[in-house]
C-alpha cells in the first residue's frame, strides 16, 4: 500500500492481511479488503516503529508453514536419472529382440553392401536405439540369402544373418535389407550360451 500521500502529522493505525504482512492506513478511512486492525495506532512514527518490532520474518505465513513442514518432515533427495521411469532401450539386447526393429546397412553406395555380402562381413545399423546401434557381422553364409533380389539391377530385398555376442549374450542378427535404399527391418534371436 502505498503512503507518499499521507502526511506524517496524521494518525494511522498498524494493519496485517491473511499472510500476515503488515502495513500502515490512515485511521478513521476504510481498510481495504484483506486487512484488518492488527491493534496499534498513532503516529506514523510510531506505527513503522511498531512494524519493525513485530514483523521480524518478512516470509509470508504460507510460505513459513510450508517450510516448516518440510523441515519436520524432510523429503529424500531424488536423483532425477534414477527417477525417471526405465526405458526398455536401457537393456539393448532384450529390446531388440522383441519384435522387428528399423536397420539400415552401413554402406556408402549398393555396391559397397554387396561387396561387403560378398567379403561375409557387414555392418547393420538400428536405427530405434539411443543415437543408433551399429553391429559389425560375420555372415552365416548358410542363413544369408540374396536370391531374391535382382543383384545387377539393385533391387529386391536380401535376407542377412549371422552370430555375435552384445553386450555380453550371444545372439543371431537376421535382418531384411532393400537394395533401393539400404534399409528394411530386423532383430535378435537369443541363443543358448555354450557351456
Amino acid at each position: 500500500m502505498a503512503l507518499e500521500n499521507f502526511e506524517d502529522d496524521n494518525r494511522y493505525e498498524v494493519v496485517i492481511n491473511h499472510e500476515e504482512q503488515y502495513s500502515i492506513w490512515p485511521e478513521g478511512r476504510e481498510i481495504p479488503l484483506g486487512w484488518r486492525l492488527a491493534g496499534k495506532a498513532g503516529t506514523k512514527a510510531v506505527c513503522l516503529a511498531h512494524v519493525e518490532r513485530v514483523w521480524t520474518d518478512m516470509r509470508p505465513l504460507s510460505l513459513r508453514e510450508q517450510m516448516k513442514k518440510l523441515a519436520e518432515n524432510p523429503q529424500p533427495e531424488v536423483d532425477p536419472v534414477s527417477s525417471r521411469p526405465p526405458d526398455p532401450r536401457d537393456d539393448l539386447v532384450a529390446f531388440l529382440s522383441v519384435g522387428d526393429h528399423p536397420v539400415q546397412a552401413s554402406a556408402h553406395s549398393v555396391e559397397h553392401f554387396l561387396e561387403r555380402i560378398k567379403a561375409g562381413y557387414v555392418n547393420i545399423k538400428f536405427t530405434d536405439t539411443r543415437g543408433g546401434t551399429e553391429i559389425g557381422l560375420r555372415l552365416d553364409s548358410a542363413a544369408s540369402d540374396t536370391t531374391g533380389a535382382d543383384i545387377e539391377g539393385h533391387k529386391g530385398k536380401v535376407r542377412i544373418a549371422g552370430n555375435l555376442t552384445l553386450n555380453y549374450q550371444p545372439v543371431r542378427l537376421v535382418a531384411e535389407v532393400a537394395l533401393e535404399t539400404l534399409m528394411g527391418s530386423g532383430r535378435l534371436q537369443l541363443q543358448e550360451s555354450a557351456a
